[in-house]
């Protein structure tokens, strides 16, 4: 079992940025693959971007691609999602998940991730 806590989320001005955390524990010493989502009031659940264990892969939809960064550090059980020039569309909660890595799943859908936190709540005001 691995549990993962998100934090980070807050109100922001549109413009602005956000350093969001995920901190794992449990059985941490898999080499998960780890991923972002956000689920707007709504809306279905919506995939930002992933990454692998080594953090040499990234998975992430088009509309992701310049706006958010994510990265990892493992020593510390640690991910992270960087997200600038924030707008309001991005008003959602944010979670994370975690996912074994197996070759060709596809990491952007929220069936393949088996762990997943709570949720960060970002709000961006315009």
């Amino acid at each position: 079992q691995v549990q993962l806590v998100e934090s980070g989320g807050e109100l922001v001005q549109a413009g602005g940025s956000l350093r969001l955390s995920c901190a794992a524990s449990g059985r941490t010493s898999s080499q998960y693959v780890m991923g972002w989502f956000r689920q707007a009031p709504g809306k279905e659940r919506e995939f930002v971007m992933g990454t692998n264990w080594s953090g040499s892969r990234i998975y992430y939809p088009g509309s992701a691609k310049g706006r958010f960064t994510i990265n990892r550090d493992n020593a510390k059980d640690m991910t992270y999602l960087q997200v600038s020039s924030l707008r309001p569309e991005d008003t959602a909660v944010y979670y994370c998940a975690a996912a074994d890595e197996v070759a060709g799943r596809d990491y952007s859908r929220a069936s393949a991730y088996d762990y997943w936190g709570q949720g960060t709540q970002v709000t961006v005001s315009s």
